[in-house]
């Protein structure tokens, strides 16, 4: 982009700052769990504003969204609600953030689930705000809304220049990051990262599952809370008028667990049958307790219930990678070195698995593909040739 427009941009952000909010995401200090999703700080209001009681992944329908300007009517904050009922306010830089992802994905064609999805992800990740990053220290100077502290994560969606995500100087304003979310064939980097128009099948996901496809976050499920408040904003930008009563945030269901394939062995039955008996189970890191355990805490208890003694960690070293896995077979996942992974579950079938997530959620069955770099073990067969 060019200098002179740059310098633009950021005239304009400094006119519109009314306050600068410092938003600090703190990082999880635990090396099982990697990923790059920040902490919202957020403003709160006790104001009552009126809205919709839509479902939470309804289709947009009503005028055609508007840009940013009709959203704040240079007035100042707006106030909606938030996860679990609690008021969120917006300030005019928030707002002017939000704008960008509405703009840009109607310039895209995206349709109204995939801007929702846009949204919620930046409520989550910044909060909606443009965060400046110490570790990157470029960024300092430039227009921004706060501070993050995650990698080199940057902007709203905190993408990381390092992945490939773009440039410093691009990831530090917000009518980027929305096109580098979006992707697509005029995503900005063609597809690797992944944007969300190149994950397939993406319009048939979940709200939270497509994002996580595109964030990869150590914090998947945290996505999904923000649908109601994203599609709230995108009403209150067309100023359709939201009406009574105020929109709460849709439960999220817990999965049901995968049918069991009829041949299955009995040790196969008994190691899904321990692992549901486990969810519900909290995070506690090194615990090995039942319910009160980590990831590998949680597995070993499992295959102890079956008679098979697993180690503390590392323990895909007692048993064989498969590329054919059966429910019961281990799962490892967030890679970290050669051969050595940050999480372990249990294989559910049908690409869900139990595990002990994080802190957030504790224990739960939930999609492989909420973590990268899967790889599967079989504990209980001979290896290949053998």
């Amino acid at each position: 982009m060019p200098a002179a427009a740059l310098a633009t941009i950021a005239k304009a952000r400094l006119i519109q700052r009314v306050l600068a909010a410092l938003v600090v995401v703190v990082p999880v200090g635990m090396a099982a769990l990697l990923g790059g999703t920040s902490i919202l700080v957020a403003q709160i209001a006790g104001t009552n504003t009126s809205c919709t009681s839509a479902p939470q992944e309804s289709a947009f329908v009503g005028p055609s969204l508007q840009p940013v300007a009709s959203l704040s009517n240079g007035v100042g904050s707006l106030t909606l609600p938030g996860p679990d009922g609690v008021s969120l306010t917006l300030d005019p830089e928030q707002q002017s953030t939000a704008g960008s992802y509405l703009s840009v994905g109607q310039s895209l064609g995206v349709s109204a689930k995939g801007i929702q999805i846009a949204i919620m992800v930046a409520l989550q990740e910044s909060g909606l705000r443009m965060l400046a990053n110490p570790a990157v220290p470029a960024s300092l100077g430039m227009p921004h809304d706060g501070l993050g502290y995650d990698h080199d994560s940057l902007g709203s969606a905190q993408q990381r220049p390092s992945a490939g995500w773009g440039s410093i100087q691009e990831l530090m304003i917000a009518s980027y990051n929305a096109e580098a979310f979006f992707g697509g064939p005029r995503g900005p980097n063609h597809g690797s990262p992944r944007g969300l128009l190149d994950i397939p099948g993406w319009e048939s996901m979940g709200l939270g599952q497509a994002a996580q496809s595109v964030q990869v976050s150590a914090f998947p499920e945290l996505y999904e809370r923000w649908g109601p408040t994203a599609l709230t904003i995108m009403a209150s930008v067309t100023g359709t008028g939201l009406r009574q009563p105020c929109l709460q945030p849709a439960p999220v269901e817990d999965p049901a667990a995968p049918p069991v394939p009829a041949d299955l062995s009995a040790t196969r039955h008994a190691i899904l049958h321990h692992a549901q008996e486990g969810v519900g189970g909290s995070y506690v890191w090194g615990g090995t307790a039942f319910k009160a355990w980590d990831c590998s805490g949680y597995v070993q208890w499992i295959y102890n219930q079956v008679g098979i003694a697993l180690p503390r960690t590392e323990q895909w070293l007692a048993g064989h990678t498969t590329t054919m896995p059966q429910p019961g077979d281990l799962v490892v996942q967030n890679p970290d070195g050669p051969n050595h992974w940050g999480h372990v579950g249990i294989y559910a079938g049908a690409g869900m698995m139990y595990s002990a997530l994080n802190p957030s959620v504790g224990t739960l069955l939930h999609p492989v593909s909420w973590n990268p770099g899967t790889q599967y073990f079989d504990l209980l067969g001979p290896a290949p040739g053998n």
